[in-house]
């Protein structure tokens, strides 16, 4: 096993590419499937990776296996799947019919549901284990790109994963294990409730964070879902240097305290801008469903109300359907009114 386990990344877009990347770099061996664009890229300008510390590294077009179809799962030990939630279904169909039954899948994509849509489509012949990746990916174009926050991802223990976290660790593609991969999932869905935010708000990710307004919104999606898991006997857990319990209260202090202590402290490249920005710029349909939606199907099942992500999840499809990003001030009174 020179390297560590066969992986294949299924769904190999910004953070499949980045992760994967990372992996090959250090040895792993690795397959990645996504779309045409991006393999056309690939197959031109190899992969360049980098993140805001300064690490860097660079994999020449033929040193990279991307393919567009799912061929190349059935050699994989470990199938790490980064498709859009949307997609989970047909993913598993994918591995049902070409993968090699034991594998393990690892699921590191949006939201709290995923996991539940694989263990239905797989049917107990596959490995399935939770994963998270806290921090944000950015296509740069020509087969370029660059982690923009700190963190490492999170992974259930499973076959063959051991031996990954092994053969990738201290790098900036980490992986680190957890016992409670559902308590982490819910923590950073509640960081990730910034994705729709900074979405709406047209601006890069310190852009919009050095806005009082845009942060107030945030940190009241983040209340509210607190308290619906309270009532719901879930315990989020800290994913990062600050806990889900202390986050809203930092997110909405006034903006010379914010701007000048934590947002420094809090690594964010000028270049980086959430997944769901990257999304509406493409035109594509984005993961609201699995992010803000999830807190109101969980009210709804609570008999609650959740004002606040109910109104982001319909600004997020307006602006699906061609809406024009909104001003801090705007979506302030969008959100919590005057």
């Amino acid at each position: 096993m020179a390297g560590g386990p066969n992986v294949t990344i299924l769904g190999a877009g910004s953070v499949g590419c980045f992760i994967g990347g990372a992996w090959a770099a250090a040895g792993v061996p690795v397959t990645f499937i996504g779309r045409p664009k991006l393999s056309n890229d690939v197959d031109q300008f190899g992969l360049t990776l980098s993140d805001y510390s300064g690490w860097q590294a660079r994999l020449a077009p033929g040193d990279v296996d991307y393919r567009c179809g799912p061929e190349g799962l059935d050699e994989a030990e470990i199938i790490v799947l980064t498709v859009k939630s949307g997609d989970t279904a047909a993913a598993a169909d994918d591995i049902a019919r070409n993968a090699t039954p034991g594998a393990t899948v690892i699921s590191f994509q949006n939201g709290v549901s995923n996991v539940e849509i694989l263990e239905h489509g797989l049917g107990g012949r596959f490995e399935i284990a939770r994963g998270v990746v806290p921090y944000n990916v950015a296509y740069l174009g020509n087969g370029r790109f660059h982690k923009g926050v700190a963190g490492d991802l999170y992974a259930e223990r499973r076959a063959h994963v051991q031996d990954l976290v092994e053969a990738v660790a201290g790098g900036p593609a980490a992986i680190r294990i957890s016992n409670d991969m559902l308590g982490v999932a819910w923590g950073k869905l509640l960081i990730n409730l910034n994705n729709a935010v900074n979405a709406l708000s047209g601006k890069t990710l310190q852009d919009e964070l050095r806005h009082r307004d845009y942060r107030r919104v945030f940190a009241s999606s983040m209340r509210e879902g607190l308290d619906l898991l309270k009532r719901a006997d879930i315990e989020p857990k800290t994913v990062g240097p600050i806990s889900p319990q202390s986050l809203p209260r930092m997110i909405d202090a006034p903006d010379w305290l914010f701007n000048n202590v934590f947002l420094k402290r809090w690594k964010i490249d000028a270049k980086a801008r959430s997944s769901m920005a990257d999304d509406l710029a493409a035109g594509r349909k984005t993961e609201i469903d699995y992010l803000n939606g999830e807190l109101v199907l969980l009210a709804e099942r609570l008999q609650r109300a959740a004002p606040v992500n109910r109104a982001i999840v319909d600004l997020v499809r307006k602006a699906e359907a061609g809406a024009e990003p909104l001003s801090a001030k705007a979506l302030r009174r969008a959100v919590l009114g005057p």
